[in-house]
């Protein structure tokens, strides 16, 4: 393996210009830095990411966390982390994924460990135990999400209640008046849907019922193709009136629409269904092709790392706070009610 001494001896400069390129510890002119880098690529000379990270007293590395070990990972968590990942390699950095639970320890641990540069979160709840343990430790970090209390930190969001509201004018329109909301649940406490967006979300549509004078219904079930299934069953004998649902539920949206089909009702001739915050893969699982809203994942990705980084580079910058909404996509799956 080539020495740094070589590189510098190929390159013709010092082996403190080599050392500034390696390390990031010092400007170089664009010609010299591309000068060394050639010399590095013809004498195969690789990076010690170990040595550079203790010169800059910093690494090059971004943690995602995210809970991913207590939740089925959904196609839209993985365009989050994918969409994460490619922003970070464009700024120069490597995400990892830190797939624990949401709880100060875990995070401790991350922050003891002196491994990475800054931290991104996601799934974020009300009353997030990661954020306190975050601002003692003085490790830059934002969120894709945002507490009951967001003041003072970097965040960007989708913003569900104008997700969830546009949803419902778009099957009150059509003049659904019995519409049902199809939530998920975590583990075995069927209150356990504590992540800030979808109490957010929620309560958008409890709102929204209340405002045009109709009954919430409120459906939980975990988040799997199966329980969607078993969730039919329970729909059909307790609210047989129910014209549309409006599922947060991206893992049993199929299964509901599977259980329907098995109970002789169809979409969207006698159920409509809408599939919030989705991608377009996953509602094309279904026949028919669910009418859906797509999550900002792209853009929220690229502002979350962005404003992470941001904050590493410079922790006067202004902090982001910004919300954008799902997008709606096409499908199939919507109708006026029955008569």
């Amino acid at each position: 393996m080539a020495t740094m001494q070589e590189v510098a001896e190929h390159a013709g400069v010092s082996i403190a210009t080599v050392s500034f390129v390696v390390n990031g510890t010092k400007r170089v002119s664009p010609q010299t830095q591309a000068k060394v880098e050639a010399a590095m690529r013809e004498l195969g000379y690789a990076r010690n990411h170990a040595a550079s990270a203790l010169a800059r007293g910093r690494t090059d590395i971004l943690a995602l966390l995210s809970p991913a070990l207590e939740r089925n990972l959904s196609g839209t968590g993985m365009e989050f982390i994918t969409r994460a990942a490619e922003r970070a390699l464009q700024r120069g950095y490597k995400l990892v994924l830190w797939p624990f639970d949401n709880q100060a320890s875990s995070v401790q641990s991350l922050i003891a460990s002196r491994l990475v540069a800054g931290a991104v979160l996601m799934e974020v709840e009300l009353h997030d135990a990661r954020v306190p343990a975050l601002r003692e430790s003085g490790l830059p970090f934002s969120l894709i999400g945002r507490t009951l209390d967001p003041t003072g930190m970097a965040w960007v969001d989708v913003d569900f209640d104008a997700s969830i509201v546009g949803t419902m004018k778009d099957l009150l329109g059509l003049g659904h008046r019995r519409i049902a909301y199809v939530d998920f649940v975590l583990g075995d406490d069927p209150e356990a849907s504590v992540f800030a967006g979808a109490v957010r979300a929620r309560n958008a549509y409890i709102d929204t019922m209340r405002s045009v004078g109709g009954s919430p219904v409120l459906l939980r079930c975990p988040e799997t193709p199966w329980d969607g299934r078993h969730l039919v069953s329970r729909l059909l004998a307790d609210h047989p009136d129910v014209t549309a649902l409006v599922v947060m539920n991206e893992h049993a949206a199929p299964g509901i629409v599977l259980g329907l089909a098995a109970a002789g009702v169809r979409v969207p001739e006698d159920m409509s269904i809408i599939s919030v915050g989705t991608t377009s893969m996953m509602a094309a699982f279904t026949d028919p092709v669910l009418t859906h809203t797509v999550s900002p994942a792209r853009e929220l990705s690229r502002l979350g790392v962005d404003a992470v980084i941001d904050r590493i580079n410079d922790p006067e910058l202004p902090l982001p706070q910004i919300l954008l909404p799902c997008m709606r996509a096409s499908g199939e799956s919507v109708a006026p009610p029955r008569s």
